[in-house]
């Protein structure tokens, strides 16, 4: 009894030094003893709580786990430091492969910069670019992309889409520029903001061939001229600057009067249609009347040209008959005379009406009276 009653607190304070095993309850007064605050038996549980820290520390850095061991315990720093320049090296390594591997689809096309300056250019299919020297940029070539200008458009500039015509007329756009990347190295270095770029240089182009064209022309039947016209215009500009951007196409999606003026411009619209449709009724009757004027002069010039050539034609006739009269004339003068005397004669009696008196009428042995007896009028009775 006097033994087990040795210690302050009746639990044997001697054992508690010779007992390296702090976690047993030989200890005779071990259970049944408590201090004052009971503290007494909280100090062994946390030690053990640090022992068992530590070994679970060892075995996650790389060391063997164990309990007791002196030379485990004095090499421990060692295990961490190896453990963790391992576990280091090999995510380096993993991040470094991620890193320097990417992937390019078929549509897309990749820029390999060495130290931040132009390298080569990627081909679609998985590459390698040892990073961080080498860096890539992967950007979509053939996918098309577009740009809309207009009022209708919806971009906050109002006045965007009016323009002015050559001929002082103001006419309402909206098209569409289409375009896709041709050389990545050229997009991604010489163009600050490329849709910027694009949208500024398709509406000076398109500024540029409205004011060379006239209203009427744009409205109607010049809109595929002037959407081709533009398009040149944009890619010669681009070029120019070197931009590696290629224009697909340009649509011209509307060309209208502006929308305070349409009303007043469809009204000029009908009164000049309707002086084109009087213009082309008055140039009908025109030709109309100029072919018929022209005709009834050829019809006169061609009956004057004929009777021109009758009346020369009768006098040289006779002209020639004169000359033939005349030879035999000088042939024999009386018998030319008389013959014609006789013809002449014929000629005046021959369509009048006469009456024959004889002479012997005069000295009353006659009643001076022909009988006369009209043959040529009996023979046309006679016909009928």
């Amino acid at each position: 009894m006097a033994g087990n009653n040795g210690g302050p607190w009746g639990g044997g304070g001697g054992n508690r030094g010779g007992d390296d095993d702090r976690g047993s309850n030989n200890n005779g007064g071990g259970g049944g003893g408590r201090g004052p605050g009971g503290e007494g038996p909280q100090i062994p549980e946390i030690d053990e709580l640090m022992k068992k820290g530590q070994e679970h520390l060892r075995v996650l850095m790389g060391g063997r786990g164990g309990r007791g061991g002196g030379a485990n315990n004095g090499g421990g720093g060692g295990g961490f430091s190896k453990g963790s320049l391992g576990l280091a090296a090999l995510g380096a390594v993993a991040l470094w492969v991620f890193a320097s591997f990417y992937t390019v689809k078929p549509e897309e096309q990749s820029v390999e910069l060495f130290l931040g300056e132009y390298s080569s250019t990627g081909n679609p299919g998985l590459n390698f670019a040892p990073w961080p020297v080498v860096t890539a940029e992967v950007v979509p070539v053939t996918r098309e992309q577009t740009e809309d200008i207009g009022v209708g458009r919806g971009s906050g500039r109002g006045d965007q889409g009016l323009m002015l015509t050559t001929d002082e007329n103001i006419v309402d756009i909206d098209f569409q520029v289409v375009w896709n990347i041709n050389d990545p190295a050229k997009f991604l270095f010489n163009l600050a903001d490329p849709q910027e770029t694009i949208r500024s240089v398709s509406e000076s182009a398109m500024r540029e061939v409205i004011a060379r064209s006239e209203l009427a022309p744009i409205l109607n039947r010049d809109r595929q001229a002037i959407a081709d016209n533009v398009r040149d215009l944009i890619q010669t500009t681009l070029n120019q600057y070197q931009s590696g951007v290629n224009i697909v196409r340009l649509n011209l999606d509307r060309a209208d009067p502006p929308r305070e003026v349409i009303d007043s411009f469809r009204e000029v619209q009908a009164a000049e249609q309707e002086r084109d449709r009087l213009q082309r009724t008055a140039d009908a009757y025109a030709n109309r009347v100029l072919a018929g004027a022209r005709g009834e002069a050829a019809q006169q010039l061609e009956q004057a040209e004929g009777y021109r050539a009758q009346v020369v034609n009768e006098a040289q006739g006779e002209a020639s008959r004169f000359s033939a009269v005349l030879a035999e004339y000088a042939k024999a003068p009386e018998v030319t005379r008389k013959r014609l005397y006789l013809e002449t004669m014929e000629k005046v009696f021959g369509s009048v009406d006469k009456v024959i008196l004889d002479d012997a009428g005069e000295n009353g042995t006659g009643s001076g009276v022909v009988p006369y007896l009209p043959l040529n009028e009996l023979r046309k009775g006679g016909s009928n």
